[in-house]
């Protein structure tokens, strides 16, 4: 079977704008979390948000790609570009018939979207519609201007599984190469999500905290006193690789992946199973085709958005994939990043890439008490983070809708 490699890595998020200060941040424990900026949030129940520092679009893109493109994509370009020059690629010298864009985003140009009918509806009734309107919105147009901006001609869709969408997009692209129908792939997730409505609508459903006195410490996953998550924003890309295609151009690799599960809780609309029945598919099928047992698994990046009921169904799946395992690492690095919606994946997939790479699992922060329950099932490192020598590490998320995505990626062993 072909194996497929990481050869290549991008981030844009709101604790850091390229790999190296989102790896620094989220080893240091740095949260991401702060009051909302982007708009007049006073009357909204939750007035803060995990937005991206100092990131203005105007530096980076063109006039012509500010009108083009929603913020979704532009944060989508930004992250590629990084994970293009991190993998030293040259596409004059590869064949672009071979590699494709497999590229994901929960909302795709809400923002977009939000504006042009607030804008509408608060004229005189004639329509002022930009032209670029429909493909600015379009959740899939990001992965399309990817692979027009550098020639790409394979396989190019968007997945769409909510908050599990990124993670879906990694595992079309390792079963695409894996398939024979690629020799690389482009991966991950964009969103730019912080906005009315958003923000309003997510509140209505009370899914987001409104610890609004102390928002650096409102995303507190597994904390018995957690309220829900904080809304972030961002983007994460993942260059795929087939091995001997990586090797004959000598890429430097991070990491391997070498399995995937896509299952369904078949339960709820929003909610998440309560005993975990979708994840703990998952999470078996995942192992079933990296053809390793629980005990191999070393670390789980996981979803835990710090919900209330999200977070306890976790790890109940958990406990009944792995049993009560002491030398099991788990953390969750929403913690710091906040909640990245269809970008989610990707963010987390880097994480667990490097915490492979590098021997070091990032910590959760904010979490003072976990559910009694579990507290003595795994190691949890709080607050700050663990050195530890990784072979497996899975990274799992979860989407309205009852979508599961979880991947497998293993240390690189030539």
């Amino acid at each position: 079977m072909r194996r497929v490699v990481v050869t290549g890595l991008g981030a844009l998020t709101p604790i850091g704008n390229n790999i190296s200060d989102f790896w620094k941040n989220l080893k240091d424990g740095v949260s991401g979390a702060g009051p909302i900026t982007k708009f007049d949030a006073n009357k909204f129940r939750t007035q803060f948000a995990c937005e991206l520092k100092d990131f203005d679009p105007k530096e980076h893109f063109h006039v012509k790609e500010l009108r083009q493109y929603d913020p979704f994509t532009l944060y989508a370009l930004h992250a590629v570009t990084e994970a293009i020059d991190s993998g030293n690629i040259d596409f004059d010298n590869l064949n672009r018939n071979r590699i494709g864009v497999i590229w994901g985003s929960g909302n795709g140009g809400i923002q977009t979207f939000q504006n042009q009918i607030l804008e509408y509806g608060e004229g005189d009734g004639t329509p002022r519609f930009t032209p670029y309107f429909i493909p600015r919105i379009l959740v899939d147009i990001a992965a399309g201007v990817i692979s027009i901006k550098y020639g790409l001609r394979g396989v190019n869709f968007c997945p769409v599984s909510a908050c599990a969408t990124s993670n879906t997009a990694i595992i079309e692209s390792f079963n695409h190469i894996k398939w024979d129908k690629a020799d690389m792939i482009i991966t991950g997730g964009s969103e730019a999500a912080i906005n009315e409505a958003t923000i309003g609508g997510f509140g209505s459903a009370r899914a987001l905290s409104t610890q609004n006195d102390s928002p650096e410490t409102a995303s507190r996953p597994f904390d018995i006193n957690r309220d829900g998550f904080v809304m972030g924003e961002g983007a994460g890309a993942i260059v795929l690789e087939e091995y001997e295609h990586a090797k004959k151009r000598g890429a430097d690799i991070y990491a391997e992946v070498v399995g995937g599960g896509m299952t369904a809780d078949a339960y709820h609309l929003t909610g998440t199973h309560p005993e975990g029945e979708g994840a703990v598919l998952g999470m078996q099928e995942a192992m079933r085709e990296a053809k390793i047992q629980p005990e191999d698994i070393d670390y789980i990046n996981m979803h835990a958005t710090s919900t209330p009921v999200g977070d306890i169904s976790e790890l109940k799946a958990v406990e009944r994939v792995f049993g009560k395992r002491s030398d099991l690492c788990i953390s969750a690095t929403k913690s710091m990043t906040g909640h990245l919606l269809g970008a989610a994946g990707a963010v987390e997939g880097i994480a667990s890439i490097l915490a492979l790479k590098e021997g070091f699992i990032p910590p959760t922060i904010n979490t003072t008490a976990i559910e009694p329950d579990f507290v003595d099932n795994y190691n949890f490192p709080l607050g700050k983070g663990l050195k530890k020598d990784l072979s497996y590490a899975m990274s799992n998320t979860f989407g309205f809708g009852g979508h599961i995505a979880s991947v497998i990626f293993k240390k690189f062993v030539e």
